[in-house]
């Protein structure tokens, strides 16, 4: 069954390390960029309900620093965290990435953006040191619920832009 860009993500398992999450966007390239960037969006879609973000700081440059923190409906309190390795606006980033609850896994986080007729696809890629680490990543407990909150971003910041 193919799916359906909209509110969906394919996620793909390529190898024992790695984990890619893609996903289209009814929007242009640019604005996909700023809102994947750009702490007052991040702080939007970085946690959703019942969740709540409570931290989130981006230093957008190579060497720089993120840091994102949210608290569980139930109270836990979670983050993530790493170093920007490369920034190429508005088409790719890669990074570092730390899990608070996992400290002993460690991935290179990709991000990367390709427009095509106003479709711009996010391709997500996480490469794990060890098959342990990209073990955890099975859930995509929260994933899919930002993905369709970055989607609702867009097409808010569409609907408010001059024609």
């Amino acid at each position: 069954m193919a799916p359906d860009r909209h509110d969906s993500a394919v996620i793909t398992f390529p190898n024992e390390l790695e984990v890619v999450i893609a996903r289209q966007f009814d929007a242009p390239i640019t604005l996909v960029f700023d809102v994947l960037t750009k702490p007052e969006h991040v702080r939007k879609w970085g946690a959703t309900p019942p969740d709540r973000m409570t931290e989130c700081s981006i230093d957008l440059r190579v060497g720089g620093n993120y840091r994102s923190s949210f608290v569980t409906g139930d109270g836990t309190m979670f983050s993530f965290s790493g170093t920007y390795l490369e920034v190429e606006p508005p088409v790719r980033t890669v990074e570092t990435w730390h899990f608070n609850c996992w400290p002993d896994v460690e991935a290179i986080e990709t991000m990367e953006l390709r427009e095509h007729d106003g479709v711009t696809l996010f391709t997500w890629r996480m490469a794990f040191s060890d098959k342990a680490g990209r073990d955890h990543m099975t859930a995509f407990d929260g994933q899919q619920d930002s993905l369709d909150e970055m989607a609702k971003i867009l097409r808010s910041l569409l609907n408010k832009s001059p024609a």
